[in-house]
């Protein structure tokens, strides 16, 4: 696609069938093509949707097509989970995110695509005992992580961009500990991580009680090692223990091919969560 054809789709186009009439798109905002006809608000400046969050979205619907309540932790703008409302059109969603830059997001990008009736974005952090309730239970858990603990590296020039890179708010293990609370009997947590570290998605999975039964590594250059992983966990109680220690692990996904051109495969992917071919 040429990039006049991409900047022609990505146009805002008519509010969706449904949807409240919304604010003017800020100055420091833009209005972005998500999936379909959903489109998502998002700083300029600040923190953007990413590669990982359309992986997680597929990821996670795809082995749980069925999925009638979903639960997005850390949901931040909420691309992750939008992105799975158009995948799951029967679906009900919890969103929960801490930064209140990016609920204020969420929530117009919600009302703009007509998703308000089925889709509650709480405020607040996912590890205060509360914000869900005990009781409360999901077919799907999603979750695109911090990946770095706090003061590891440069950090950013934008407070919305720092707490989506690096944990200020809770670990894998806290996405790991609530989700698995927070599971439906066979219900699935699909998350991403960085492949070199692993070993802490196993260690968090453990500790959570919770079995990694698939994973894939994506590599995101042809010819390159894989740089994160997609990871579908369940409940260990829900499996014979004979299969507790097993994982299904996938052929790399690639993004790009070595010319830098979109993928074959992963062209395949965006066209199933609504992107253009």
């Amino acid at each position: 696609m040429s990039e006049t054809h991409f900047k022609e789709w990505a146009k805002p186009g008519p509010i969706p069938p449904g949807a409240r009439v919304v604010p003017d798109v800020a100055t420091n905002e833009t209005l972005d093509a998500l999936s379909g006809h959903f489109r998502i608000f998002q700083l300029r400046d600040g923190h953007r949707f990413s590669t990982d969050d359309v992986l997680t979205a597929w990821y996670g619907t795809t082995w749980v097509p069925s999925a009638l309540r979903v639960l997005d932790l850390g949901s931040g703008i909420g691309s992750v989970g939008m992105i799975a409302a158009w995948r799951l059109a029967g679906a009900t969603f919890v969103t929960v995110e801490a930064q209140e830059e990016s609920v204020a997001l969420a929530r117009k990008s919600a009302a703009y695509n007509g998703l308000e009736s089925r889709y509650e974005i709480r405020h607040g952090d996912f590890r205060d005992r509360g914000i869900l309730q005990d009781d409360e239970a999901f077919d799907l858990v999603l979750a695109s992580p911090p990946y770095f603990p706090a003061g590891s590296g440069i950090e950013g020039d934008h407070p919305q961009k720092v707490a989506c890179r690096f944990e200020l708010r809770g670990d894998i293990c806290d996405y790991a500990r609530v989700a698995a609370a927070h599971l439906a009997p066979g219900g699935l947590f699909a998350c991403v991580f960085p492949e070199a570290d692993r070993q802490r998605v196993e260690s968090a999975a453990s500790l959570a009680s919770l079995a990694i039964v698939r994973r894939r590594p994506v590599a995101f250059r042809e010819g390159e090692p894989p740089l994160v992983g997609l990871f579908g966990m369940v409940r260990q109680g829900d499996l014979p223990p004979h299969m507790r220690d097993r994982t299904w692990v996938e052929p790399p996904l690639t993004i790009r091919c070595s010319d830098g051109s979109v993928h074959p495969e992963y062209a395949a992917v965006k066209l199933v969560v609504g992107f253009p071919p």
